[in-house]
């Protein structure tokens, strides 16, 4: 196994960003939303328990349906706090995209220490003490401003209304809370989800990968300091715009952002969940820059993301994605196989399989 096997199957089996239901009993929210659904009966269109991008509900008495999702990004915050709360905020609109949902309005939440409390503000901010010479040593408050600053520049480029949210000082912790609470409208006749739907099926990625975002390396103990992903906020802008365009053609069977782990993330898990497997060509991916095939799978580049769609509805998609003056590419397809390849330029750089040896697991805990 290695390394960005190790950190992709961390990622996806181990830590808690991708294994919610490890530490929560869903059960206890299913039994709640029942006997709610017999006061607003099929106001619960796809709840907390699906393995989905966002929440999608029918309003009483309205047809339209709302698609919400509420991301947190702390501790990307530490090291960069104005791009990882700008980057929060991004990737919850993306996940309401990724249902069929044009994001509107935002809630936020930081908490955070005094706001006259020194904080270190760079690399070593999780040690408490700077040794590289590169932090930033500022107030509480004046980082305050910084991740308020983010989640308001993301918003103004998205065309989203912040309405509201909270605020607490009496943390103590070296990592801030910011969590961002996103709810759009569904504008596709159906919600996308994520899971594969068939064998077959073209994957296609919209928007270029960079390096940045080393989020899944540093999270599975292979990186000694944590880089987050910038805000990029005309590309996200693009990528909104181009996705819904491609979502009017009315041909993509599953959808999905790309956030943490990136490509790798996204196509397992959609892959996964549909009882399917993937074969995906890294070396066909756009990129910014010259990167590795392991940077091309992992990498969490913000301003992206993946449709599934039948050979024969590709080129309207790709058309429609262009209409934007966005980037995409076919990069692979959905098999059969219980597993997801990666290959670039035919060699293998990741076999992710859809259930691991628990020994395997244990190992990584």
């Amino acid at each position: 196994m290695n390394k960005v096997e190790r950190a992709l199957i961390h990622a996806l089996f181990v830590h808690l960003h991708h294994n919610i239901d490890k530490a929560i009993d869903f059960s206890v929210f299913e039994e709640l939303n029942e006997k709610v659904s017999q006061m607003w009966p099929g106001g619960l269109l796809i709840g907390p328990e699906a393995d989905d991008d966002a929440a999608v509900v029918q309003m009483p008495g309205d047809n339209g349906m709302l698609v919400a999702k509420m991301e947190s990004h702390c501790s990307p915050c530490v090291p960069r706090p104005y791009d990882a709360a700008a980057t929060g905020a991004g990737g919850a609109m993306r996940d309401v995209v990724a249902m069929g949902g044009r994001p509107l309005f935002l809630l936020d939440f930081i908490g955070t220490r005094p706001l006259e409390d020194e904080v270190i503000v760079g690399p070593c901010g999780f040690d408490g003490v700077c040794t590289c010479g590169k932090c930033e040593i500022m107030s509480s408050a004046e980082r305050l401003n910084l991740m308020i600053k983010g989640i308001r520049d993301m918003c103004e480029s998205m065309e989203v209304f912040v309405v509201g949210g909270g605020l607490s000082t009496s943390f103590s912790d070296i990592v801030p809370a910011v969590v961002v609470a996103v709810i759009g409208r569904l504008v596709t006749e159906e919600p996308l989800t994520k899971p594969t739907k068939n064998a077959g099926d073209q994957i296609i990625i919209v928007g270029k990968t960079n390096s940045d975002g080393n989020d899944t390396l540093y999270r599975a103990g292979l990186v000694d300091e944590m880089q987050p992903a910038e805000a990029l906020f005309d590309d996200e802008r693009l990528t909104m715009d181009a996705a819904l365009a491609a979502m009017e053609t009315g041909k993509i069977n599953a959808c999905s952002d790309l956030g943490a782990a990136g490509i790798g993330a996204a196509v397992c898990e959609s892959a996964r969940y549909g009882g399917f497997g993937a074969r995906v060509d890294l070396s066909l991916a756009p990129t910014k820059t010259d990167l590795s095939p392991e940077e091309i799978l992992i990498c969490e580049t913000q301003g992206r993301m993946l449709f599934q769609v039948n050979p024969s509805d590709v080129q309207e998609v790709v058309d429609a994605v262009r209409s934007q003056g966005a980037s995409v590419a076919v990069i692979g397809e959905i098999t059969t196989a219980d597993e997801t390849v990666f290959l670039y330029d035919g060699e293998p750089v990741a076999r992710i399989p859809n259930h691991p040896d628990p020994k395997i697991l244990q190992e990584l805990s």
